[in-house]
């Protein structure tokens, strides 16, 4: 520790300094900025590739304005792309996703500030009385080390925040993925029980008339026994459709954030979407720009910033400490001391050599991570448009040659049935066959609807596995 009186010029650009890098922190570092940035990247990510922008219920007008919206939207049936924009701008879980990367841009722009200067107060005496003396130090300091390293600390700020507006692009991506997919089950899960419950009642059917034809000699008991065996396994599939039906219904209700009585209005339309005419074009899905992915740029995201953090961690693992202090000193009847002190730590027993180690190895495995998350993308984009082309084609062979097949081989029995040249438990049969036919035509819509939701979360880089069970 040394003290003298530092040159006039020496002060001055100190003190301009000083003012120079609070006017930056002022100016630059302003934490309102940051989140508001922050939420306008997701905002804008989710308008181009969502075609939905999220709401931040920030006051309770902008509350209000939302219940509101969401009684407009629950006046009819609502549609997927509707599902989509009520989980934007209602769901609390989002509104909790936007508050924590706002809580995410605070911190990472408290960080890149300066820590404020120490002000130290010493006061002694001697002697007694009237005789007493008095010595007063006054010292003002802070860190010179944070001063020099200011420019690194607001690029790597900046890293940072482009992370946290990556990661909030990527939720917002993930609840909109997500209430479109609750949206296809439930709508399917309803649509499948309507006709589940046509099963049970031609099973039902079936079953009376085999009863009473039983009781008249018509019938054997064995033929009896296995029509009532059907419609026994009908009770179960109806009873399993309902909960499959209720279940769906509370998921799309939970992924939406609708309270009891917004849950209680909750309509939806009797039919999923008619499959589109034509498939997605695989070379153009191909052609998709990679870079632009989210899981790709957040990667890249951290390979900068921890190439920024090993940049400055060479420094500060050497030198971590470097404070200069302006002091008074006034001590009784004599001049008062003016002068600064010099304080840093000397680097004997750790050089920073294990730290500088610990930092490279992160940057290393940063590296090939992201290495291999380039070809895991690709892969997965690949499999995930091979599933989408798989249950595309199914759903369009359903409805474009089994279901017809089934309607018309039912016209030809009903005609056939007319002419007496069959019985009525075949034509009751047939008819099972038809219904299943359609509700396995239903799930293949639902697999194709919930596979086109995982390749456009694939190709804006949150993806899904593509094997996911429905």
């Amino acid at each position: 520790m040394m003290h003298s009186v530092p040159p006039p010029h020496v002060a001055n650009r100190l003190g301009r300094s000083l003012l120079a890098t609070a006017a930056a922190i002022l100016l630059g570092a302003c934490t309102s900025t940051a989140v508001d940035d922050n939420f306008s990247g997701a905002r804008q990510l989710s308008r181009e590739r969502l075609g939905v922008e999220p709401t931040w219920l920030t006051s309770d007008e902008a509350r209000r304005q939302a219940e509101a919206n969401v009684e407009a939207l629950l006046a009819r049936p609502l549609g997927a792309d509707d599902a989509v924009r009520v989980a934007l701008a209602y769901s609390p879980a989002l509104q909790a996703m936007l508050y924590e990367g706002a809580a995410s841009a605070a911190e990472t722009a408290q960080a890149a500030r300066l820590p404020n200067p120490v002000f130290a107060f010493e006061r002694l005496a001697r002697g007694e009385g009237g005789a007493r003396e008095l010595e007063i130090t006054r010292t003002l300091s802070f860190s010179i080390l944070d001063l020099l390293l200011l420019p690194s600390r607001l690029r790597l700020a900046q890293t940072r925040q482009e992370a946290n507006r990556l990661a909030l692009a990527g939720s917002v991506v993930q609840s909109a993925t997500e209430a479109r997919r609750t949206w296809v089950r439930a709508v399917s899960a309803g649509q499948s029980l309507r006709y589940v419950e046509q099963v049970k009642a031609t099973a039902d059917a079936g079953a009376e008339l085999a009863r009473r034809m039983q009781a008249v000699g018509n019938y054997s008991k064995l033929q009896r026994a296995r029509e009532q065996a059907f419609s026994a396994d009908a009770v179960v599939r109806l009873a399993r459709a309902r909960q499959e039906a209720h279940a769906s219904r509370e998921a799309l209700i939970r992924a939406l954030g609708l309270n009891q009585v917004q849950a209680a209005r909750l309509t939806l339309p009797e039919r999923l979407p008619d499959l589109p005419a034509e498939p997605r074009d695989e070379a153009g899905v191909a052609r998709s720009a990679m870079a632009e992915r989210l899981d790709v740029r957040m990667a890249r995201s951290r390979l900068e910033l921890l190439a920024r953090e090993q940049g400055l961690g060479d420094i500060t693992s050497v030198v971590n400490g470097l404070e200069i202090g302006f002091t008074s000193k006034s001590d009784t009847g004599l001049a008062s001391l003016k002068g600064y002190d010099l304080s840093v730590p000397l680097p004997i027993f750790d050089v920073g050599d294990a730290a500088r180690s610990g930092a490279q190895a992160r940057y290393m495995a940063a590296l090939n991570r992201t290495a291999q998350l380039a070809v895991d993308a690709s892969s997965q984009l690949r499999e995930t448009y091979g599933a989408y082309r798989t249950a595309y084609d199914i759903a369009r062979h359903y409805r474009a040659e089994i279901v017809p097949l089934r309607k018309l081989i039912a016209e030809e029995n009903i005609l056939r049935y007319n002419g007496m040249l069959i019985g009525v438990f075949e034509l009751l049969a047939d008819s099972r066959e038809q219904i299943e036919s359609v509700v396995q035509a239903i799930d293949a819509e639902r697999d194709f609807w919930l596979a086109d939701a995982a390749l456009q979360a694939a190709l804006i880089g949150k993806p899904l596995p593509a094997t996911e069970n429905p």
